[in-house]
C-alpha cells in the first residue's frame, strides 16, 4: 500500500518538483485519506465548490501528463501503475519514458495512447505470469497477431493478465480500450461503444446493419494501431454440449472475431474466455493465436498468499499449489478455509484429504455451505444486484428485515473470505463467484417452484424494478431468462407453464397472503418476460414487490388489497418538453404535451404529484432558487407559479399574446422571466404576479432564456437566429450575438458567468466568450439542437437534439466525449442534477431518462398517452382513419366500431391523415419530419417520403390522386408523386405551414400559416396567386366548400372566417369563445364543423352563423371530419376517444377507443404506492372498485 508521502513523491516525479500549490497538496493529501470535497472544505474553511474545482484541475493536469483519464476515484491506481512502469524501465526519467513509441508511430502525434479502461481491475499486486506476458507481447508486437485469445477456467487470472498485458503494451499503441462482456451486451452496443471511442466521439450516426458497423470498426483498426480487449467472452457463448457456439442474437460476435482475424489491419483484439470461440479454433495460425493459462507456480502462489500468513514449508506450498493446479481464486478460497478451520496450518489442511478440486464449484460449495443463513442471503443479493451494493441497499432488500448490526457482522465475515470484494463502501463478487451464486439461486428456486415449497422464491427478487436500467436488463438476461428456460423446458406447452405459475400464485396466497416478500412479483415478472397474456390474472391480497410493469398491458388484472412496494408502472407522460431538478436535487420535474407537470422523488422514482392547470402543451419549467415554487409556461399563453409542497397554483400570470415557450427563475431575486412567440420577454414579480417590464427587440419567436449566475443579466435565443444579452434592471439590450444560420432553440450560461452557449436548428452548439467575444462552434449533431445545459462545475455541456441523442461536451477541450443513444425520438431538454453526477433528458418518445455522468442510463420514466390528433373518412368505404400520439395510424370500421388495423412506422406524433380519392391509399404526416404513404391492401405496404426538415403538420391528396401535398414547420410545401415517392416541387412559404387543402377541381392549393395569412397557390407552377389577410393569430386549419367557391379558415384568434375564393374577400366572420384547432365543411356545402381547446364540437350554419354544440368529450378536440354522404361527423380528442355523431340530430352514435394499458385493472385497497401514482394508474384505465 502506497503511503501519502510516497504518493506525493510519485506525483512530484510526474508533474515536476514544486509544481503543486499549497491547496492542491492539501486536497491531494486529504483525497488519499478518502475525504470528500465537502469534508475537505469544512476542515480547511474553504467553499466546497472551490475545493472541488481545485481537485478537478489537479486530476485534469495529471491526466494530461500520464496520458489517461485520472479522477478522484482512480488516482491511486494510476500512480501505482506509473511507479511500477517507471521501476520496470530502470527508473528512467519521465521525459524518456513518455516519448518512446515503436518505430511505426509518429511521436509528434501520439506521445501517449488514448485509453479507456472501462471496469478494468487494479493489478498493482499482480503476481507471476512473466513467461505468459513475454509470449503474448511477442505475438502482438513482433508477430503482429490480429486476434489473441487468453483461455482458462474461472478464477485462473485471465482478467488480471489482460489488464497487465494492456498496461505493458501502452507505448506500442495509439488507442487502448478494455471492456467486459460479463453481462452479454448485444453486438450492436459493443460495436457502437468501440466505434465511438476509436473515432474520438466523432462518429455517432452509425450504420443500421451489423455488417455496416463492422465495416466502420475495421476502418479504424486499419487507420490506427489500436488494442481492443474484450473480457469474459464466454458470456456471449451458448451453453450446452458443444462449446464455442453462440446463442440466438449473438452470432454476430463470430463475425466480429472472424473479420478481425482474417482482414488485414494494424491493430489487435485480445479476448479472454473460459471456452475457445469456434472462429479461433478454426482459423488459428500466425494472425490468430490462443494461450491457455495454466495455474501459478509455487513461488508465485507463495507470493500471492503471503498476506494470509499461512504456516507452510516450501514443500507444503508446492503440494497446495499442485492440489489446486495453481488456480488463484481457488487458492484464495482454500487459504480462507485453512485460516478459519486449521489456524493457518497448511499441512494439517492437506492431511484431511477432503479438498478435492476437480471443479471449482465443489470448492465453492464447501465454502458456501459454511456460511450462515444470513450470509447466504447476502451472497444471493449481492449476485442479484450485479454491481456493487451498499450495506443500506442490502438492508432494504432483505426480508424479513434484519438489524443492521447483524448485517454489518455478516458482511465483515464475508469480507474476510474471497467470496465478496469490497470497493469503498460497496460490495461485489468476482465473476466466477457471482456466476456460481446465481446458478445456485436459479437451481434452488426452480426446485421450489416444482415442489411448491417456497423459501428463496419469497425472500429474493429475480429482478429489481427499482434498479438502474442497465442492471435490470442484466438481471433479465442472467437470472429471469435462464429460469424461464428451465421452467418452459419442463412444460409440454406454454399453457402448462402458465398453469404452473397460477398454481404458484394460489399457494402463495394460501401460505403467505400479503406477507412482505417477492414471490408474487417474481411470478408477474416471469409471466411478463415469457410473453404471457396477463389479462385477468389475480394478484389480490398479495405482496407484489419489484414488479417491472412499465410498458406492460394489464387488462383486468386484480391488484385489490395488494402491496406493490418498489414496483414500477407506466406514467401518463406525453411528449416531454422540459426537465428540471429542484435545487436540493430531491425532486425531478418534467412537463409535457398533455398540459401537465410531473414531479418524482429522485431517491426511488416514486411519483409525488401531477400539476394540472394548463390548457395546452407545457413548454418549459423552472424551479425557484429556494425550491419552493415551480414556474411553468404553456402554449395557452399562460405562466403558472406552483407551490411545490402542496401542488397548488399560487399565481397565474397573463399578458403574453401567443405561446409562452421559455421560463427562468432568477437565481438571486424573487423574479421570473418568460419568453413568447409574441416576440417579447416579460419580467414578473414572483411574489405579486405583477409584470415589471417587457423586453422587446427580437423579430421572431423567443425560444429560450437563461439568467446569469448573479441574476443581473438575461440571455435570450430566438427564431430570428440571434442571441441577445439583456440588463434585467433596465430592460436594455446589451449585446446581440450573430452567427447561427437558423433558429436558436436553447441557451445556457456558464456557472462562471463569463460564457454562454446556444443551440440551434442549424445542428450546432456555439460557445460565446463574453469577455473576449471569441466564439466556438461545436458540430456533431445531425439534426436541430434543442436543449443545452452546463454542469454545475462548468466542465461539461450537455446538448439535446432531434437526432435522438444527447451529447456531452468537454468545455475546456471543446470536444464531444460521450454520445447517449437510448432515446427513440427527438430529445428536447436536458438538466444536470445540482451535484453534477446525474443528467436528466426528456424526449418525444414519452420518457424521461436519467444518466450517470459517465453515460450509463440509470433510470427510465416511461409514459403513455394516446391522444387522437387527426381523423379522416374514407371517400369510398365505411373506414375511418385516425392518428395519435402513440405514433400509429388506426383504421376503424364505422359500422361495428372495431379497430381493424394499426399501422406502425412513425417515430413521433402523427398529426395529419388523408385518404386518396379512390380510398386505396392513405397518407400520414408526423412530427418525425416524414410522410408515410400506405397502400391499403392485404400487406398495408408503406413508402416513407423524406425531405422536410421540421414537423410535417398537414397532408392532402389532389382530387385526381396524382399528387400528394405536405405542409411543414420548415416553411415549405412539398408536392410528391404518390406512385414513385419523388418530390416534384418545393414551394417556399413565408412562415410555418399549419394546414393545407386542395380545391375540389385541383386548380388551387391553400395553406394556413403562422403569419396569420392564407396563401392560395397554383400547384402546377408554385406561384402564389393570392394572400388572404384578416386574422390576428396563426391560421391553424382550412377547408374548401364542396363547390370550391368558399374557403373556411380557423384561427387561434377565436374566429372562423369564410372567404370568397375568387375575390379573396372575407364574406363572414364567425366568432367563437374557443381557441380553434380544426375545421371542416360538410357535404351540403352549408354546414361547417369546428373544434378547439374546449371539449366540444360546434356545427355552424355558414349562412346564418347559428351553431349547435355537441358535448361528450372530456378534453380538447384536435380534429373533426364529415363523411362523404354527410350523415356522420367524427371528432378526435385528447381524451383518447373518437366520437361518431349523427350530423342531423347531434346524437353521439359511438365512442371508439383503443384499450389503455391498465384498462379494468382493479386497485381498490392497493398499498405501497403514492396517491399521485394511484391517480396515474386510474388515468391509464385502472379502477378503484370492480365493475
Amino acid at each position: 500500500m502506497m503511503t501519502i508521502n510516497e504518493a506525493l513523491g510519485v506525483l512530484d516525479s510526474i508533474l515536476g518538483q514544486g509544481q503543486l500549490t499549497d491547496l492542491q497538496e492539501t486536497v491531494f493529501r486529504l483525497a488519499c485519506d478518502g475525504q470528500t470535497y465537502e469534508q475537505m472544505a469544512t476542515a480547511k474553511g474553504y467553499d466546497p465548490d472551490y475545493v472541488k474545482l481545485v481537485g478537478s484541475q489537479l486530476w485534469q493536469t495529471l491526466s494530461e501528463h500520464v496520458g489517461q483519464r485520472v479522477t478522484k476515484s482512480n488516482f491511486r491506481v494510476v500512480l501505482r501503475q506509473w511507479a511500477s512502469e517507471q521501476s520496470a524501465h530502470g527508473d528512467r526519467d519521465r521525459s524518456k519514458l513518455a516519448i518512446h513509441p515503436p518505430f511505426d508511430l509518429n511521436p509528434a502525434t501520439c506521445p501517449f495512447p488514448q485509453c479507456d479502461w472501462g471496469e478494468a481491475i487494479d493489478v498493482s499486486s499482480f503476481c507471476g505470469r512473466a513467461q505468459e506476458l513475454a509470449e503474448l507481447q511477442q505475438w502482438i508486437t513482433h508477430d503482429r497477431a490480429r486476434l489473441v485469445a487468453i483461455l482458462g477456467m474461472g478464477g485462473i487470472g485471465k482478467t488480471a493478465l489482460s489488464v497487465k498485458l494492456a498496461t505493458a503494451l501502452q507505448p506500442q499503441f495509439e488507442q487502448i480500450i478494455w471492456r467486459s462482456l460479463r453481462d452479454a451486451p448485444p453486438i450492436a452496443a459493443i460495436l457502437a461503444d468501440l466505434i465511438q471511442f476509436l473515432s474520438k466521439q466523432h462518429e455517432t450516426e452509425l450504420p443500421e446493419t451489423t455488417d455496416g458497423k463492422l465495416g466502420r470498426l475495421m476502418h479504424y483498426l486499419r487507420s490506427s494501431r489500436c488494442l481492443l480487449i474484450l473480457d469474459n467472452a464466454e458470456s456471449i457463448l451458448g451453453s450446452g454440449e458443444q462449446t464455442g457456439y453462440y446463442p440466438s442474437g449473438y452470432e454476430a460476435y463470430g463475425s466480429l472475431f472472424r473479420r478481425i482475424g482474417e482482414t488485414m489491419h494494424q491493430s489487435c483484439l485480445v479476448i479472454t474466455s473460459r471456452e475457445k470461440p469456434r472462429e479461433v479454433a478454426a482459423l488459428e495460425g500466425e494472425a490468430i493465436r490462443s494461450l491457455r493459462l495454466a495455474g501459478l507456480a509455487a513461488p508465485d502462489v507463495h507470493e500471492l498468499l503471503k498476506p494470509k500468513s499461512l504456516m507452510a514449508t516450501q514443500q507444503t506450498f508446492v503440494d497446495l499449489t499442485h492440489l489446486y493446479t495453481g488456480n488463484p481464486l481457488a487458492l484464495k478460497i482454500a487459504a480462507a478455509t485453512i485460516q478459519e478451520l486449521f489456524d493457518g496450518d497448511v499441512a494439517e489442511f492437506l492431511n484431511q484429504e477432503t479438498a478435492v478440486f476437480g471443479d471449482i464449484s465443489k470448492l465453492l460449495d464447501e465454502q458456501f455451505d459454511r456460511l450462515s443463513d444470513l450470509e447466504k442471503q447476502m451472497m444471493y443479493w449481492i449476485a442479484i444486484n450485479r454491481t456493487g451494493v451498499s450495506l443500506a441497499e442490502l438492508a432494504d432488500d432483505i426480508v424479513p428485515p434484519v438489524p443492521k448490526r447483524q448485517l454489518f457482522e455478516a458482511l465483515a465475515s464475508l469480507a474476510r473470505r474471497p467470496l465478496v470484494e469490497k470497493h469503498g463502501a460497496r460490495f461485489t463478487q468476482q465473476p466466477v463467484v457471482m456466476e456460481y451464486a446465481i446458478d445456485k439461486l436459479i437451481t434452488c428456486i426452480h426446485r421450489e417452484i416444482v415442489t411448491g415449497k417456497f423459501h428463496l422464491f419469497m425472500s429474493h427478487a429475480l429482478m429489481k424494478a427499482s434498479v438502474e436500467d442497465y442492471v435490470r436488463e442484466s438481471q433479465i438476461r442472467m437470472i429471469v431468462q435462464p429460469l424461464l428456460d428451465r421452467l418452459t423446458a419442463a412444460s409440454h406447452c406454454h399453457s402448462d407453464f402458465e398453469e404452473k405459475l397460477r398454481e404458484v400464485l394460489r399457494s402463495l396466497r394460501q401460505e403467505f397472503g400479503c406477507t412482505p416478500g417477492y414471490g408474487a412479483g417474481n411470478v408477474l415478472n416471469l409471466l411478463r418476460y415469457a410473453g404471457s397474456d396477463l389479462t385477468g390474472y389475480d394478484f389480490s391480497e398479495l405482496a407484489v414487490w419489484q414488479a417491472h410493469l412499465q410498458g406492460a398491458t394489464l387488462h383486468h388484472v386484480n391488484f385489490t388489497n395488494a402491496s406493490l412496494e418498489k414496483s414500477l408502472f407506466s406514467d401518463t407522460l406525453g411528449n416531454v418538453w422540459s426537465v428540471a431538478y429542484s435545487p436540493d436535487g430531491t425532486i425531478l420535474a418534467a412537463s409535457d404535451t398533455s398540459g401537465e407537470v410531473h414531479l418524482w422523488r429522485v431517491a426511488d422514482g416514486q411519483k409525488l404529484a401531477t400539476l394540472k392547470g394548463h390548457q395546452h402543451w407545457v413548454c418549459e419549467i423552472s424551479f425557484s432558487a429556494d425550491g419552493k415554487t415551480l414556474a411553468s409556461v404553456s402554449a395557452d399563453t399562460i405562466v403558472n407559479l406552483w407551490d411545490v409542497a402542496t401542488g397548488r397554483c399560487r399565481h397565474t400570470l397573463r399578458g403574453h399574446l401567443d405561446w409562452v415557450v421559455s421560463v427562468a427563475y432568477s437565481p438571486t431575486q424573487a423574479i421570473v422571466a418568460s419568453s413568447s412567440a409574441d416576440r417579447t420577454i416579460r419580467i414578473w414579480d414572483a411574489q405579486t404576479g405583477e409584470c415589471l417590464r417587457i423586453l422587446s427587440g427580437h423579430h421572431h419567436w423567443i425560444c429560450a432564456i437563461a439568467f446569469s449566475p448573479d441574476g443581473h443579466t438575461l440571455i435570450s435565443g430566438s427564431d430570428d437566429r440571434t442571441v441577445k444579452q439583456w440588463d434585467v434592471a433596465t430592460g436594455t439590450c446589451l449585446q446581440t450575438f450573430k452567427g447561427h444560420t437558423s433558429a436558436v432553440r436553447g441557451v445556457a450560461v456558464h456557472p462562471s458567468g463569463h460564457a454562454i452557449a446556444s443551440a440551434s436548428e442549424d445542428e450546432t452548439v456555439r460557445l460565446w466568450n463574453l469577455t473576449t467575444q471569441a466564439v466556438t462552434t461545436l458540430a456533431g449533431h445531425v439534426a436541430e439542437v434543442r436543449g443545452i445545459q452546463f454542469s454545475p462545475d462548468g466542465q461539461l455541456l450537455a446538448s439535446a437534439s432531434y437526432d435522438e441523442t444527447v451529447k456531452l461536451w468537454d468545455v475546456q477541450t471543446e470536444r464531444c466525449i460521450k454520445t447517449l443513444h437510448e432515446h427513440r425520438a427527438p430529445v428536447r431538454s436536458v438538466a444536470f442534477s445540482p451535484c453534477g453526477q446525474w443528467l436528466a433528458s426528456g424526449s418525444a418518445d414519452q420518457s424521461v431518462r436519467v444518466w450517470s455522468r459517465s453515460g450509463d442510463c440509470r433510470k427510465t420514466l416511461q409514459g403513455y398517452t394516446n391522444f387522437v390528433l387527426s381523423v379522416a373518412f374514407s371517400p369510398t368505404t365505411a373506414l375511418l382513419a385516425s392518428t395519435s400520439t402513440d405514433h400509429t395510424v388506426n383504421l376503424w370500421d364505422t359500422v361495428s366500431g372495431r379497430c381493424l388495423k394499426t399501422l406502425r412506422g412513425h417515430t413521433n406524433w402523427v398529426w395529419s391523415v388523408a385518404f386518396s380519392v379512390d380510398g386505396q391509399q392513405l397518407a400520414s404526416a408526423s412530427l418525425d419530419h416524414t410522410i408515410s404513404l400506405w397502400i391499403l391492401d392485404a400487406d398495408d405496404r408503406s413508402r416513407v417520403l423524406r425531405g422536410h426538415t421540421n414537423w410535417v403538420w398537414s397532408v392532402a391528396f389532389s382530387p385526381d390522386g396524382q399528387t400528394l401535398a405536405s405542409g411543414s414547420f420548415d416553411q415549405t410545401i412539398r408536392l410528391w408523386n404518390p406512385a414513385s415517392g419523388e418530390c416534384r416541387r418545393i414551394i417556399i412559404a413565408q412562415s410555418r405551414i399549419w394546414s393545407i387543402a386542395y380545391s375540389p377541381n385541383g386548380a388551387l392549393l391553400a395553406s394556413g400559416e403562422e403569419d396569420c395569412t392564407i396563401q392560395l397557390w397554383n400547384p402546377l407552377t408554385g406561384q402564389c396567386l393570392q394572400t388572404l389577410k384578416d386574422h390576428d393569430r396563426r391560421v391553424v386549419a382550412i377547408a374548401f366548400s364542396p363547390d370550391g367557391k368558399t374557403l373556411v379558415s380557423a384561427s387561434e384568434d377565436y374566429t372562423l372566417k369564410l372567404w370568397d375564393v375568387k375575390t379573396g374577400r372575407c364574406l363572414k366572420t364567425l366568432n367563437d369563445h374557443d381557441r380553434l384547432a380544426a375545421v371542416a365543411f360538410c357535404a351540403d356545402g352549408r354546414t361547417i364543423i369546428s373544434s378547439g381547446i374546449e371539449p366540444t364540437i360546434k356545427l355552424w350554419d355558414g349562412q346564418t352563423g347559428a351553431h349547435q354544440v355537441l358535448e361528450g368529450h372530456r378534453d380538447r378536440v384536435w380534429s373533426v371530419a364529415c363523411s362523404a354522404d354527410g350523415r356522420l361527423v367524427a371528432s378526435g380528442s385528447e381524451d383518447e376517444t373518437i366520437r361518431l355523431w349523427d350530423r342531423q340530430t347531434g346524437e353521439c352514435l359511438q365512442v371508439l377507443q383503443k384499450p389503455r394499458p391498465y384498462d379494468g385493472m382493479m386497485i381498490s385497497g392497493i398499498e405501497g404506492i403514492t396517491e399521485a401514482q394511484k391517480i396515474t394508474l386510474t388515468a391509464l384505465g385502472a379502477i378503484s372498485t370492480p365493475d
